[in-house]
């Protein structure tokens, strides 16, 4: 199993800034997360659902991510 990682370490996997991946978050429209229990539990990600998120992110044309 691959180390689990915060937000921070997460967004430049992506190419993306912390902020745009936790507004995603929010949204449903970024990669799967974990959230650990309690009121202030951590959001963590792991490395194949990024890359997995990633894969299903890939097009090869505009018309085609439409």
């Amino acid at each position: 199993m691959h180390d689990l990682l915060d937000t921070k370490a997460a967004a430049p996997r992506i190419g993306v800034s912390q902020g745009t991946l936790e507004n995603w978050r929010v949204q449903g429209i970024g990669p799967k997360f974990i959230k650990t229990s309690g009121k202030r539990g951590k959001v963590l990600y792991d490395p194949a659902d990024i890359e997995a998120w990633k894969d299903a992110n890939r097009f090869q044309s505009t018309s085609e991510a439409a």
